[in-house]
């Protein structure tokens, strides 16, 4: 090898290629590619001598090429609404622990809650040889839809179910937990309510849950038109914030919220104002993540099954990628999981507290 390149590639001026760590090495460009994708099938002295030579050089496989060859990159794509509390960590590093174990690599965008974003991700991700989507909620446009699938890019709804829908999912009934929870609020004695949501109009996941509050107070003879509710995007603060709004006029006894982060802020602002939770105000909130026991008092709310969710969506989205024969078929599976209320100590029956 010419010492002028050699110096260029250390350099990091030029890329070393097959052929520059096949000339170092002293083997063919055949033998190189055979260590580095099937080193089981050359000897460890070739081996040895091989490797030698990548580290020298820094040589790296061209990706882009193996991904041509193979029809797939070993990557998917994974777009959460998004990154500023804990609501998707734990599915999403399941999600990541499944595909690590079969090589694929995990790109994560965020959509902070507009479509639009959302779209130009899921295009972008597509149009870097993503082999399959994780998306959140069912509610986006047939456009997008109809551009997954004229590509053929599997891809797995999650954090819902619903039967209006087609699409493949694996995830929980938004509205009947929150429904049951609601009921169980109604069944502790509390009638003067008040509901915390996220903005609900590109979210199907909280407009669902709302759903569920509006349908357990009517079935509970109930006016659901009474419903205090305050509408803010997800954050202690904004949970804080609609708290205080709530308080403004008549002191519900019970408040729920459509996360577990807007209750953290609601049961901050209740201690701020000097109310105790739950002898003078029941919280209730909805995900179970880690700030639900951290909070005093530690929180009643819905548990998702986080893990499960993104373990199985990564095993869905692999079957569907390995088996492309069969995606009529798996496109279609809808995957549902529990949802179940689990109870701490910010909710009380109301005859306990007034």
């Amino acid at each position: 090898m010419p010492d002028h390149k050699t110096s260029l590639i250390k350099e990091g001026a030029v890329a070393p290629t097959l052929e520059d760590v096949s000339r170092l090495a002293g083997v063919s460009t055949a033998t190189i590619s055979r260590c580095l994708n099937a080193p089981q099938k050359v000897s460890e002295k070739t081996r040895e001598k091989v490797l030698k030579a990548v580290d020298a050089l820094g040589y790296a496989p061209n990706f882009g090429a193996q991904a041509l060859a193979a029809k797939r990159t070993n990557t998917f794509g994974a777009i959460i609404p998004t990154m500023e509390n804990a609501i998707f960590a734990r599915a999403l590093q399941a999600f990541q622990k499944e595909l690590e174990a079969q090589g694929i690599t995990l790109l994560v965008g965020c959509s902070d809650y507009k479509p639009d974003m959302e779209e130009k991700q899921i295009r972008a991700l597509v149009s870097r040889g993503a082999d399959a989507l994780l998306l959140i909620g069912h509610n986006r446009s047939n456009s997008v839809y109809d551009f997954l699938s004229a590509r053929d890019i599997p891809y797995i709804n999650a954090w819902v179910h619903d039967t209006e829908f087609e699409h493949p999912s694996i995830g929980f009934d938004n509205k009947m937990a929150m429904k049951q929870l609601t009921q169980e609020v109604l069944r502790l004695g509390h009638r003067n309510i008040g509901y915390i949501t996220a903005e609900r109009a590109h979210n199907d996941r909280a407009l669902k849950r709302y759903e569920g509050v509006l349908e357990a107070l009517n079935e509970g003879g109930l006016d659901p038109e009474c419903l205090k509710t305050v509408e803010l995007s997800y954050s202690i603060e904004n949970g804080a914030k609609g708290f205080e709004t709530l308080m403004q006029d008549e002191t519900p006894s019970a408040v729920l919220c459509g996360n577990d982060v807007l209750a953290a802020g609601a049961i901050m602002q209740a201690h701020k104002m000097g109310l105790r939770v739950p002898e003078d105000i029941s919280i209730v909130g909805f995900d179970d993540i880690d700030i639900a026991e951290i909070v005093s008092p530690a929180l009643t709310t819905v548990h998702v099954p986080h893990r499960e969710m993104g373990r199985k969506c990564a095993l869905a989205l692999i079957e569907r990628r390995n088996n492309s024969e069969q995606n009529s078929h798996l496109q279609m599976q809808q995957i549902e999981l529990k949802a179940a209320i689990k109870w701490r100590n910010s909710l009380i029956a109301v005859n306990s507290t007034h």
